[in-house]
């Protein structure tokens, strides 16, 4: 980097890039068509490859670009005040053994989200869809998991509401297989991150194997929460801004993109699983700049299943 130009100037440089792009969503003076949406979303996501979402140069940033990508339009507060006033769903008692423990090692989240936030959300998401069940092909209730998947929306959202909506959105267009009963989503992640590892690192799948360890063992917490259980917050957040940006399937790469920043200590070790119990702090960058060279080793058939595996039901 050249000395005219300081980490501080790039990211305000990045922070006016992205600025210029939401303004058009605000300030057009004539109706943007779906094209033109689609034409700045792409620009977004170029934008998060290359630069990353400089939050600390605009905390604003985060928020309005999640809205986007998932296209959060809709947002009723009548509806969500209604979902809070009926109180506790009837798997109240389920989400409360789980809220407590959410990212409870972060203090920065604890002084942000506090633990009644967690549950309002989560029990108006399951009142939402106890009046939606007739609507729609799948159906949602609390599951294991959901309090880490709504964590970073409260956290980076501006209000509950926004949080809720966006997490809605998320839930039931992204992911709905990973919080189903079944957890279907997840075992399919688990199995595909076998298969996917088998090809772009054979020595340290056969490795693994040899220690009777597969993905459902050691990587089913970074599927099942999409890395939000490994730490720091700041990198999990700037994690989902690329699986916001590119789909949740990619995640299956990024923990095995964690695994190859590991590989050494892992080949190394005659038990592999006593540091594979808690992975090393997340480094957001490097995780996506392997995972994304990931993609081209794969067969297109089988990243065409990747891609799929968290929405598509599969056919009985």
């Amino acid at each position: 980097m050249s000395s005219s130009s300081s980490p501080s100037s790039s990211a305000s440089a990045a922070a006016h890039s992205f600025n210029k792009i939401l303004n058009q969503f605000k300030h057009s003076s004539k109706l943007r068509t779906a094209l033109d949406v689609e034409d700045s979303i792409k620009k977004l996501r170029r934008l998060i490859l290359v630069d990353g979402i400089p939050s600390a140069a605009d905390s604003t940033l985060r928020p309005r670009i999640w809205k986007i990508l998932l296209r959060v339009q809709d947002i009723s507060a009548d509806t969500f005040l209604e979902y809070v006033a009926r109180g506790p769903c009837e798997v109240r008692e389920k989400i409360r053994n789980d809220t407590f423990r959410t990212l409870a090692t972060d203090r920065g989240f604890k002084e942000r989200v506090r633990e009644d936030m967690l549950v309002r959300l989560l029990d108006a998401f399951v009142w939402r869809n106890h009046d939606r069940q007739e609507t729609q092909q799948l159906g949602f209730t609390y599951v294991q998991g959901m309090n880490v998947l709504a964590a970073p929306f409260l956290y980076t959202m501006p209000s509950e509401l926004e949080a809720f909506f966006c997490f809605a959105k998320f839930i039931e267009e992204s992911c709905p297989l990973y919080v189903q009963p079944t957890l279907e989503g997840v075992h399919r992640g688990l199995k595909l991150l076998d298969r996917c590892l088998k090809i772009v690192d054979p020595e340290l799948f056969a490795h693994l194997r040899s220690k009777n360890l597969s993905a459902e063992i050691y990587a089913f917490p970074s599927v099942l929460t999409l890395c939000a259980c490994t730490p720091p917050l700041d990198q999990v957040l700037q994690l989902w801004d690329f699986l916001l940006a590119f789909g949740v399937h990619l995640n299956v790469l990024c923990v095995i993109a964690q695994l190859l920043l590991m590989r050494d200590e892992v080949m190394s070790s005659s038990s592999p699983m006593r540091l594979l119990r808690t992975f090393p702090p997340l480094e957001a960058l490097p995780v996506v700049g392997i995972a994304v060279t990931l993609v081209r080793d794969l067969p297109t058939d089988l990243y065409d299943e990747l891609v799929r595996h968290p929405f598509a039901v599969q056919e009985a």
